[in-house]
């Protein structure tokens, strides 16, 4: 798809790696970029359009889509995740991890698809995970939904291709956001996410890897619990001992 010209709408566009999405738009020629955040009072960059959007809300999903009958590329970025372990995880937590992490893709692909339609095609770009893949015991519940995220992107995908509009699943590893500000480990910035994942939308790509060590884990997945798990195994173990 080509950006120069779109009319774009991404949500969790206040910060981290929403924000980059948001900001690599513009410099790529986007006309429009909507910001849909919860509250529109941090949205402070004078180029974006902020549109009150709380995406585990269902019906205010269908809402929005009804208003901005102009959009023709959605990035479905929202998320958190919550740290626990998997025997000691809370329920309400996982129950929120997977409303905002993936039942809202569902709603905000299902509300948007005929948008996108009607003007041509376009495309989502789901932000997923490399735990989509690779289950961190630290970070077991929002694993389990970036998993989920996962498999409903590669659903949609096939029928959202018979309307003319592409999905583009971008996966990654460690980013300097607020979700692992406490992990002690290499992190990427946002904005090299933004550019991987508009590279690969932009070069017709269904799925994009956009560091070394998410391309190691998608490439071990034929054998993960002899190529993957071991090293989670250790790396869990050292973290307990600690």
């Amino acid at each position: 798809m080509k950006i120069e010209g779109a009319t774009a709408l991404v949500t969790g566009a206040n910060r981290g790696i929403g924000k980059a999405f948001a900001e690599e738009l513009l410099e790529r020629g986007a006309a429009k970029v909507y910001a849909g955040v919860r509250d529109v009072a941090n949205v402070t960059d004078p180029r974006l359009v902020p549109i009150r959007l709380d995406v585990t809300d269902a019906a205010r999903v269908e809402e929005v889509a009804a208003e901005l009958t102009d959009v023709d590329l959605v990035v479905n970025n929202a998320g958190t995740g919550l740290p626990g372990l998997p025997l000691s995880a809370r329920l309400d937590d996982a129950r929120y991890e997977l409303e905002l992490n993936y039942l809202s893709v569902v709603s905000m692909t299902e509300a948007f698809a005929p948008v996108l339609a009607a003007n041509g095609g376009g495309a989502f770009v789901n932000m997923l995970s490399i735990v989509s893949w690779l289950a961190s015991p630290q970070l077991a519940t929002y694993s389990a939904s970036k998993a989920a995220a996962w498999s409903y992107s590669n659903a949609a995908r096939v029928q959202l291709k018979t309307q003319g509009t592409e999905l583009v699943g971008v996966h990654v590893g460690y980013v300097d956001t607020d979700l692992i500000a406490s992990f002690d480990v290499e992190k990427i910035a946002p904005s090299a996410v933004a550019i991987a994942g508009l590279d690969g939308l932009e070069a017709g790509e269904p799925e994009v890897l956009v560091d070394e060590q998410t391309r190691e884990v998608k490439a071990g997945l034929s054998d993960d619990h002899r190529l993957i798990y071991p090293g989670v195994e250790e790396q869990f173990a050292a973290a307990s001992a600690a």
